[in-house]
């Protein structure tokens, strides 16, 4: 079997309200380019990336070059190819490389006629549980509904979920407004759910004395962790030497290097592993081995997914017997995918893993149309900044929070109803 075309579209989803964060916003959608691998016998296996538009598609038309003609089981070769350790100095590709795996891996899947987890070892959970991941939102440009940014409004947001979708688990997303005033949402949902998993993540946004303060703050809750609370692993190791909480992240250690260096002198007690930070879901598989190896808990990063990468992370979360905690996702937030069927349902906070040969989605021509066409009338946004505050950027500790006293109206691009 040999690779005979690589096809990227970039399409944009709309998100029931825009998502904010310690570095800006998702402005009211997704933008995520769907990669589509073809072969010679007919398969097309599908992959997803973050981000996208123009630059993204000639990005995976370059890669052309280098995979027309290779055998999508070839997968150490395709590493290779793409992803050489000493040509990515020059030109980064781990986030395509990943997108290209997937696609791979479901092509496998299809030729073979088994489900991608099978081709990774097989699973030891049929379902895998999730956070409910949490966002201070601002209101749907359309509708008006949808902000978060009280405490009773994120206890109202938290409790609508678990009730529709059995959540048990609840990451909040902060770096938003000042450590004091997260702080009391943060532990308005430890009272509104005290049989619940709690986790708080800060987007690295506070200095270390302010994550110390913090995690001290809530050492007599039921944490699971504290997420990526300053930036670097030195500040980390020193917030991890005064605060009893295992200490997480996803920016940290997201490739081997990193991993060793976490294991030789230790900052982080749980690595997330993204399917596509780390490259594809097979590097994922080996880090956790490495972690197995050294007692390093798991969880299973959402980057923004829509339905193909979502797969990827069910297949992941399936194969890892060291997964110990749930997994995040922004998968609820979304309005719609592109996939057949619309979006995969939760059933008591967990997903079932895919049983159909491949990743066990399939594209929606009519949404993939839909939302490319969308993508082109309203174009990107800029994730790293936040509509509601014009002036503002994002500064790493954070001094600059927004007020949350202050209702708020900004130009968003048109989130169309659908």
């Amino acid at each position: 079997m040999k690779i005979t075309d690589i096809i990227a579209t970039t399409v944009t989803v709309p998100l029931e309200a825009p998502l904010r964060h310690s570095n800006g916003a998702h402005w009211g959608r997704f933008v995520r380019t769907i990669v589509e691998v073809h072969t010679d016998e007919g398969i097309i296996g599908l992959g997803e990336m973050g981000g996208g538009g123009e630059s993204a598609e000639q990005a995976f038309h370059g890669l052309k070059s280098y995979l027309v003609g290779h055998d999508p089981f070839q997968l150490e070769e395709l590493r290779f190819k793409i992803c050489n350790p000493t040509a990515s100095l020059y030109n980064n590709r781990t986030q395509m490389h990943a997108a290209i795996e997937f696609a791979c891996l479901d092509i496998m899947g299809q030729k073979l006629g088994v489900p991608v987890y099978k081709l990774l070892g097989g699973k030891v959970r049929d379902a895998v549980p999730f956070a409910s991941y949490l966002f201070f939102r601002l209101p749907n440009e359309v509708s008006g509904h949808g902000e978060v940014r009280t405490a009773e409004q994120l206890v109202a947001h938290a409790s609508e979920l678990k009730q529709k979708h059995g959540f048990t688990v609840h990451k909040l997303k902060g770096g938003v407004f000042h450590p004091e005033y997260e702080l009391e949402c943060y532990k308005a949902l430890a009272k509104a759910f005290p049989k619940d998993q709690l986790r708080y993540d800060p987007n690295a946004a506070l200095s270390v004395e302010e994550a110390i303060w913090f995690g001290k703050q809530i050492e007599n809750l039921n944490n699971d962790y504290l997420e990526d609370p300053t930036w670097g692993l030195n500040g980390n190791r020193r917030v991890r030497s005064m605060v009893s909480i295992p200490l997480s992240t996803n920016t940290l250690v997201v490739n081997f290097e990193q991993l060793a260096e976490n294991i030789l002198n230790p900052s982080i007690d749980v690595i997330l592993l993204d399917t596509t930070f780390w490259g594809g879901i097979r590097p994922c598989i080996k880090a956790a081995s490495v972690c197995e190896t050294f007692q390093l808990s798991v969880a299973v990063h959402s980057s923004g997914e829509l339905g193909i990468q979502l797969a990827t992370m069910l297949h992941l979360g399936a194969v890892l017997p060291n997964l110990t905690f749930a997994a995040d996702a922004h998968y609820h937030h979304l309005q719609d995918d592109i996939i057949e069927g619309g979006k995969l349902e939760y059933v008591n906070g967990a997903i079932q893993v895919p049983e159909t040969p491949g990743l066990g989605v399939k594209l929606n021509r009519d949404k993939l149309e839909e939302y490319a066409e969308l993508y082109r009338e309203v174009g990107g946004y800029a994730y790293d900044r936040d509509p509601s505050r014009k002036e503002w950027f994002p500064l790493i500790p954070n001094t600059k929070w927004a007020d949350p006293s202050a209702g708020r109206h900004c130009e968003v691009p048109v989130q169309h109803a659908r």
